[in-house]
């Protein structure tokens, strides 16, 4: 290889992609997503939740970069996963020749690391690398300090740690970026490592990228071989697993939303929202998905997890919504008025006013994985038990309260379906965990408050004109969260009163196989604009059909849906009128509720056949 001094024909700052063009890796800490140029537009740096050093995703200019890419004209670009595991191959084709990115970040144990290695394949091929951080959002300012095989990037913020950017090419620094020109011949390779800078200059061999990428596939393959799953759809299945696993943190055990923050859920809106947290339910709920595969440990940790939160909240029982990973729930709204925003979409916010909300369905959520991880992994223990049992106090003291539910509504408080139905979950696991395990409780009370929630949801939430559950108590509209009833076994899956549900859900709800969260311009949620379909309640959708027994129309559905995923199987919060993805990404919701669809689906056809 060579260096080169040729400048780039490829612009100094390249606009973001749509965020369906993206692939994402990670480390079990944190992740940061690739798109199909090769740039690195977004990445949090060392946690998930930490402030961004690249971010253009949501702003070309102050957000960030991290560019890869070979001086190649009408380049055709290809990405794709290394089977069964979350190292990236993002390749160029063209007439003049042929050059591939692999993109991983370690997993073994050692120094956290984002390893970047770039080959030419056919022919020699200039390359250019480009990497401008903006650390802090990009509000702070950094210094840059040339060493011999390095530079090392020092934020003038002392909180946030200095960076180090290795390389097996020259680099030249300009101003605060660091740049490279080079050449690479057929089958050669040039490597770059960016890492927390230590006193010294690392020595690599020069087999250590080599050999760290073998690792990092040995890791991902041994995990995903102990999935259980073996049914139709498994690359799919194997791929939302990776994701989940991708978000779940292996310090504390506890699973984020998504990776992101600030990508909107309508493209130049305002719903734009942080997602970097572990909220009560959505963690729950990939507690489910890793339990159906086989993944028992992942469970174990995150009920660990769950036992301290519920210890914490002292004699009250009352859980927040969500907390940072390590169990923080302080997690103020800002909003960063200086970054554009994803295509116009602005405020970008970090942190989650949501977090200050009541949102009474979190405990049946939490109940349910607690009952099933009790099942099928780790037994509870005394502490946690203790901790239930003070929230299923609180709930029985407040289910009857209205709350901002399932969606984090910031309109008015209603009571609403599904707070009322997560409720009853809440009291049923608890019942039959007690009387499964011997545990002590006051059952007598907690039966009674149970059927007292199943009676009200009938009484109260159904509509007889409609023939349908509706959103909220004296609501006329449908909401997408009632697809919960027959999964949580609150309904059966054939009752009348379901079905007739089921079928108004179609109606008023659905766009081809794409199904909306609730009726867009009600205004109910105290936003402006509109937003596109909910992937999750698409996911859904098919396994209600498929639970009511019309198997081949839910097949039909769910293969439909997967054909919105992106080009790596990857799958963002929502899904817009021309099929672009929208929201924050990858989506834990949306891979979840792709594997429940796809783990009950393959079950009943097989016993159909």
């Amino acid at each position: 290889m060579k260096a080169v001094r040729k400048q780039s024909r490829v612009p100094k700052q390249l606009p973001p992609e749509p965020i369906e063009n993206h692939g994402v890796v990670g480390d079990l800490k944190t992740v940061a997503l690739v798109d199909l140029n090769g740039t690195i537009d977004f990445m949090c740096w060392p946690r998930f939740e930490s402030p961004s050093m690249f971010a253009s995703l949501l702003d070309a200019e102050r957000g960030g970069t991290f560019e890869l890419a070979p001086d190649l004209e009408n380049i055709r670009r290809r990405q794709m996963y290394l089977p069964d595991t979350n190292v990236l191959l993002t390749r160029f084709l063209s007439a003049a020749g042929v050059a591939e990115i692999s993109d991983f970040m370690t997993v073994t144990e050692g120094k956290q690391q984002l390893i970047r290695r770039v080959k030419a394949i056919r022919n020699p091929i200039g390359f250019r690398m480009r990497c401008a951080p903006a650390f802090d959002y990009g509000r702070s300012r950094h210094t840059l300090h040339a060493e011999k095989h390095s530079v090392v990037f020092t934020p003038a913020a002392k909180s946030l740690p200095a960076m180090r950017l290795w390389s097996t090419v020259p680099l030249k620094v300009t101003s605060a970026t660091a740049t490279a020109a080079f050449e690479l011949k057929a089958d050669e390779s040039a490597a770059f490592v960016l890492e927390e800078a230590t006193d010294h200059e690392p020595n690599f061999s020069a087999d250590y990228v080599a050999s760290t990428f073998k690792a990092t596939l040995n890791y991902w393959h041994d995990w995903v071989a102990l999935s259980q799953y073996r049914g139709r759809w498994r690359d799919s299945v194997n791929r939302s697993s990776l994701v989940l696993k991708l978000l779940t943190s292996q310090e504390h055990g506890s699973p984020v939303a998504a990776a992101t923050f600030g990508l909107p859920e309508s493209a130049g809106g305002s719903r734009n929202w942080d997602y970097r947290y572990t909220w009560m339910r959505d963690a729950a709920f990939t507690t489910y998905a890793f339990l159906r595969l086989g993944y028992t440990s992942e469970a174990g940790a995150f009920m660990r997890w769950l036992s301290a939160r519920a210890s914490s909240c002292g004699n009250k029982g009352e859980l927040h919504v969500m907390y940072n990973v390590d169990g923080q729930s302080d997690l103020p709204e800002i909003e960063l008025k200086h970054f554009r925003g994803y295509q116009g979409s602005r405020p970008v916010r970090i942190g989650n006013a949501a977090s200050s909300q009541v949102q009474l369905d979190i405990y049946g959520a939490v109940m349910d994985s607690v009952y099933l991880s009790d099942k099928y992994g780790e037994q509870l223990p005394w502490r946690g038990w203790s901790g239930i049992c003070r929230s299923i106090t609180w709930i029985l003291n407040n289910w009857r309260k209205a709350d901002q539910g399932i969606w984090e509504i910031r309109g008015d408080k209603k009571q609403f379906l599904h707070s009322q139905l997560m409720c009853w979950v809440a009291m049923d696991r608890a019942i039959r965990l007690s009387r499964k395990r011997g545990l002590p409780a006051p059952l007598v009370l907690w039966s009674k408050a149970r059927d007292d929630m199943y009676h009200s949801i009938h009484k109260d939430f159904w509509d007889e004109k409609l023939q349908s559950f509706v959103q909220s108590k004296g609501s006329k509209e449908i909401d997408a969260s009632c697809l919960l009833m027959p999964l949580v076994r609150f309904i059966s899956s054939t009752d009348p009163r379901w079905l007739s549900t089921l079928k108004v859900v179609g109606e008023k709800l659905m766009d081809d196989t794409l199904v909306y969260r609730y009726s867009n311009g009600t205004g109910f949620d105290g936003l402006q604009g509109n937003e596109g379909t909910f992937n999750m309640c698409s996911f859904w959708y098919v396994e209600c059909v498929a639970r009511s027994g019309d198997l081949k129309k839910a097949r039909f559905y769910f293969e439909k849906m997967l054909s919105y995923a992106n080009h790596l199987g990857l799958f963002a919060e929502e899904t817009g009128n021309s099929g672009e993805q929208l929201g924050n990404f990858p989506q834990a919701f949306t891979h979840l509720s792709l594997i429940s669809a796809a783990f009950y689906l393959d079950r009943a056809l097989s016993a159909s056949e």
